[in-house]
C-alpha cells in the first residue's frame, strides 16, 4: 500500500521503479567488479610485490566462482521464496565481503573476500530479471533490459576511472575503493527493502485454484531448460561473457604494460568500452523490440562484429586505431547484445520458472568469467603478453555464435 502511494505521488509506475532500481543495482555491482583491475600493481605492492599475473587474475576468478555457483540455487530460491527475500541478505553479505577485502593482510584473505562477494552478488541476477520479466511487457522488454543493463556500463566506467584517479593519481590507499563500495551497497539494500514489493503469500484456496488452472506447459522442466535452442543460447552467452570478462579484468593492465598508457588515461581508455556500450544497447534493443522476429539475426551479426573488434584492438598499429577498436567493441559487444539475448530467453522460458531459467542461463555465461581472468593471466605469465588472450576470446565468440545460429536454423527446419 505504501509503495502504491509513493507511485501515485511520484507519477512513476512500478515497472519504471524496477528499471531504476535494477539499473542502480548493476551500477554498484560493476563499480566493485572494475575497481581493482586498474590498481593491481598497487594492490600487489601492498602485499609484498611478488604476486604473478595468474595470482592477481585469480582475485576475479574467486569472485566469479562464488557468483556462478550461486546462480542455480539462487534462481530456485527466487521462485520459491520471492525476489526480495533472496536479494537483500545477498547484498548484506556482499557488503561484509568488501570490508573483509579492504582489511586483508594477504592474498588468501582477498580470495576469501572475493568468494563471499561473489556468493552475495550471485543472488542478484535471477531476482533482477525475474522482476523485470514479470513486470515489464514483452514489447518494452528489450529496451527496458538495455536501460537496466546500462547500469553495468556506468558502474564499470565509474569503477575504472575512480580507482585510477583516487589511487594512481591522488595516491590514496587501494582500500578506499572497497569502503566506497560498502557504503553504496548499504544504501542500495535500504532502497530495495523499501521499494521492492514482497511476493504475496498464497492462501490454501489460491494454491488450489492455481494448481487447477495452471497450464502444465508453463512449468519449468529439465527438458525445457536443456532443449537444443536453450543449450545453444547458454553456449552463446558463455562465449559472450568470456570475451567481456577477459577485457574487464586485463584491459587496463594491457594498456599500461603493452601500450604505454599511464595514470588516469588507463581508466578513461578502458572505460570507453563501457560508455560506448550504452548507445549501442539502447539502439539495438529498440530495433529488436520493433522487429521481434529478427532477434536471432541481430544477435549473430553483433557477436561476429564484436569478435572482429577484439582482434582489431590488439592488432592496432597505433593508439588511435586501438581506441576506435575499443569504442566499437563497446558499441557492438556484450552490453549491446545481452538485452536481446535476455529478451530471447524471456520469450522462450516458462513464465513460472523465470528465476530458475535465468539462473541456469547465467550459470553457463558466468562460468566463463571464472576461466577467462585466470587463463589470460597464465598466458601472460607464460608468453609475456596478453595478446593471445584476446585472440582466444575472439575465437570462442565466433564458435559460440555459429553453434547458436546452427541450433536455431535446425529448429526452424523442424518447425517447417
Amino acid at each position: 500500500m505504501e509503495n502504491q502511494t509513493v507511485e501515485k505521488k511520484m507519477g512513476i509506475a512500478y515497472w519504471q521503479q524496477i528499471i531504476i532500481m535494477l539499473c542502480l543495482g548493476w551500477t554498484v555491482i560493476w563499480i566493485y567488479r572494475s575497481a581493482l583491475s586498474p590498481i593491481f600493481p598497487e594492490l600487489n605492492a601492498s602485499l609484498g610485490g611478488d604476486l604473478s599475473d595468474g595470482a592477481l587474475g585469480a582475485i576475479s576468478s574467486f569472485y566469479f566462482f562464488g557468483y556462478t555457483g550461486m546462480q542455480i540455487p539462487a534462481g530456485i530460491l527466487v521462485d520459491k521464496f520471492g525476489k526480495k527475500v533472496v536479494m537483500i541478505p545477498g547484498f548484506l553479505l556482499f557488503a561484509i565481503a568488501t570490508v573483509l577485502i579492504a582489511n586483508a593482510n594477504g592474498i588468501g584473505m582477498i580470495y576469501a573476500g572475493s568468494l563471499l562477494a561473489g556468493i552475495g552478488c550471485g543472488t542478484y541476477y535471477g531476482s533482477a530479471y525475474s522482476l523485470s520479466s514479470e513486470n515489464i511487457s514483452s514489447e518494452r522488454r528489450g529496451l527496458s533490459t538495455a536501460i537496466i543493463n546500462s547500469g553495468s556500463a556506468i558502474g564499470m566506467g565509474i569503477g575504472l576511472i575512480l580507482s585510477s584517479l583516487l589511487v594512481k593519481q591522488m595516491n590514496l590507499p587501494w582500500q578506499t575503493m572497497m569502503y566506497l563500495v560498502t557504503v553504496l551497497l548499504l544504501v542500495l539494500t535500504f532502497v530495495f527493502a523499501k521499494f521492492i514489493r514482497s511476493t504475496p503469500k498464497a492462501t490454501a484456496e489460491t494454491k488450489a485454484m492455481e494448481a487447477k488452472q495452471h497450464d502444465p506447459e508453463d512449468k519449468v522442466s529439465l527438458a525445457k531448460l536443456f532443449s537444443p535452442n536453450m543449450l545453444a543460447a547458454y553456449v552463446l552467452y558463455f562465449a559472450t561473457c568470456y570475451g567481456y570478462y577477459m577485457v574487464v579484468t586485463w584491459l587496463p593492465s594491457f594498456l599500461q604494460q603493452e601500450r604505454g598508457f599511464e595514470g588516469v588515461a588507463i581508466g578513461f581508455s578502458a572505460a570507453l568500452v563501457a560508455f560506448s556500450s550504452i548507445p549501442g544497447a539502447l539502439f539495438f534493443s529498440r530495433l529488436s523490440d520493433k522487429f521481434q522476429g529478427k532477434k536471432i539475426q541481430f544477435i549473430v551479426i553483433l557477436e561476429l562484429l564484436a569478435a572482429g573488434m577484439l582482434i582489431l584492438t590488439v592488432m592496432a598499429p597505433n593508439s588511435s586505431v586501438l581506441l576506435i577498436g575499443l569504442i566499437l567493441y563497446g558499441l557492438l559487444g556484450k552490453l549491446a547484445v545481452e538485452p536481446i539475448i535476455i529478451s530471447y530467453i524471456g520469450d522462450t522460458a516458462p513464465k513460472k520458472g523465470y528465476g530458475t531459467t535465468f539462473g541456469v542461463f547465467n550459470f553457463f555465461g558466468m562460468s566463463s568469467s571464472v576461466l577467462a581472468p585466470w587463463l589470460t593471466g597464465v598466458i601472460s605469465d607464460t608468453t609475456g603478453s596478453k595478446v593471445n588472450g584476446f585472440y582466444i576470446s575472439a575465437i570462442i565468440m565466433v564458435v559460440g555464435t555459429l553453434l547458436f545460429l546452427a541450433a536455431n536454423l535446425m529448429q526452424r527446419k523442424k518447425a517447417a
